[in-house]
């Protein structure tokens, strides 16, 4: 039988248990494995992307299908940027210095690319197809301002400097 006084004991030590249980993210080589695992598809989408958008602009197709293909793909774009900063948010915050500071970052430069794609999606939404002329110069002004939001938002690496997390990005096999 607890007594009044067992009984704080007892909520003290279950909440060091469990606190001390989420003391320490996942080790600088598992979290970088996650991390490439979740950036491995989203790199090969972003890659088929660009092809695809650099073939839809001298495809012979109207500017309403033209429209509408590159709607599609900057919204896929917009979906597997999501998708890839929601996994590197899962993956948690690595055990290294400044971890926090690491894994934000790398879940903020994703939801900049997300945003920019997000943003050139509505850019061609709003475009009308006519005349075609104008249409598709208003294409490349779209798609030079993704551009420019897409290099704004890549991930600056010179101020997360962890020796530990070079390592284990250089040595998991999933980074490869």
């Amino acid at each position: 039988m607890r007594t009044a006084r067992t009984t704080p004991l007892l909520l003290v030590l279950s909440l060091v248990v469990t606190l001390g249980g989420c003391a320490g993210g996942p080790a600088p080589r598992a979290w970088a494995a996650t991390v490439c695992t979740v950036l491995a598809p989203w790199r090969s989408e972003i890659g088929t992307l660009a092809t695809r958008t650099q073939q839809q602009m001298t495809a012979e197709t109207t500017p309403a299908q033209a429209k509408e293909n590159l709607t599609r793909l900057f919204g896929g774009a917009e979906s597997a940027s999501e998708k890839a900063r929601a996994g590197v948010q899962k993956a948690g915050v690595p055990d290294v210095e400044q971890g926090k500071k690491v894994a934000d970052s790398f879940a903020a430069s994703l939801g900049a690319m997300r945003d920019a794609y997000g943003r050139a999606r509505g850019g061609i939404e709003a475009l009308a197809t006519s005349p075609s002329k104008d249409f598709y110069a208003k294409v490349g002004s779209v798609v030079d301002t993704l551009n420019v939001d897409y290099q704004r938002s890549e991930l600056d690496t010179s101020q997360l400097d962890s020796k530990e997390l070079k390592q284990a990005f250089d040595e998991a096999p999933e980074c490869r």
